[in-house]
């Protein structure tokens, strides 16, 4: 009753974030990019983790999907073509407190940045990747991209692309360290807001390959592949990427696939008329490099600075 003294005392947090709280500005990509989506299920993931918008970084490179961290009401820092990875890793690094998210392009990552690309994996730092992949260079109107797959036509092979593309997936699976594997697609947006969060719940470098349709100059393949249901294979597993029964019933082929199990990943990444999707690979023990960067993490300016001057008065002559 009303006035009654009860020992009944319910938390509220001194501050929910809606979705708007992640949202920022109006998205200018072409209406039907697969872009759209992942925006969407990243800040939806967001919403349902309550993450600190003050303590959250986006961080790109360049090209269509790098355009994200400006979507973002968070921190995010639009770096230079192929450097998303140094910038994150550097971030990641320093303030290991901080969730870091890169968003990056087939160009981006698979061309330029492979460098960085190959090194961040090794790295494994507890970030959350995603490789948006239209296999053409969309930004500047219709180039051949390292993903582009053989006979594609485009501004710079006008009679096909005749070299065999990059497989993001066996790449990353390739490099020693390799923690977290995954693929989803656009068109499936419960299968990949289910894959982002598994990602990003994953302490160390969550991989995620996400194939996306490009409405302008890859019309004909977007549409083949999100028609095709013989292409598409769903991953089960208990430890792998779960989905409701109704979404998983849309797949018309279903594998189980252990995703402790880096041999068969690799198989089954080497498959190039399939399309799998889900958890190719997850180590959860694999080393981070991040975790040796928070040893002076809440230090103040003054103890850093007298840190730094012991250590210069020791080669001081």
């Amino acid at each position: 009753m009303y006035g009654l003294k009860s020992d009944l005392v319910c938390d509220l947090p001194s501050k929910h974030f809606s979705v708007e709280d992640y949202s920022k500005g109006v998205a200018r990509w072409c209406p039907g990019c697969g872009d759209h989506a992942v925006l969407n299920n990243t800040q939806k993931l967001l919403k349902e983790k309550q993450l600190d918008p003050a303590k959250t970084v986006f961080v790109s490179g360049i090209g269509c999907s790098s355009r994200f961290p400006h979507y973002m009401d968070t921190y995010g820092f639009h770096g230079l073509h192929g450097r998303a990875f140094p910038v994150a890793c550097g971030v990641k690094f320093r303030r290991p407190d901080l969730d870091v998210f890169v968003i990056t392009g087939d160009g981006d990552c698979c061309s330029i940045g492979a460098g960085a690309w190959i090194h961040a994996i090794r790295y494994n730092m507890n970030m959350t990747v995603m490789l948006l992949n239209n296999e053409i260079y969309g930004l500047t109107k219709k180039q051949i991209s390292p993903t582009s797959r053989i006979g594609t036509v485009s501004n710079t092979t006008p009679e096909g692309s005749i070299i065999p593309p990059i497989n993001p997936i066996q790449t990353t699976l390739g490099v020693s360290n390799a923690s977290f594997v995954a693929q989803t697609a656009d068109w499936n947006p419960a299968h990949m807001y289910e894959t982002i969060k598994a990602g990003f719940e994953h302490k160390g470098f969550s991989f995620i390959h996400v194939i996306q349709r490009c409405p302008i100059f890859q019309l004909s393949l977007g549409k083949e592949l999100a028609t095709n249901k013989d292409v598409m294979h769903y991953m089960e597993h208990e430890d792998g990427i779960t989905v409701s029964e109704d979404i998983a019933k849309t797949f018309k082929h279903k594998l189980s696939h252990d995703p402790t199990d880096l041999s068969a990943a690799r198989k089954l990444a080497m498959d190039t008329d399939k399309v799998f999707m889900g958890l190719f690979y997850r180590d959860e023990n694999a080393p981070r490099y991040d975790e040796y960067g928070a040893s002076n993490l809440g230090y103040t300016i003054e103890q850093k600075e007298a840190v730094l001057d012991a250590e210069f008065d020791k080669h001081a002559i």
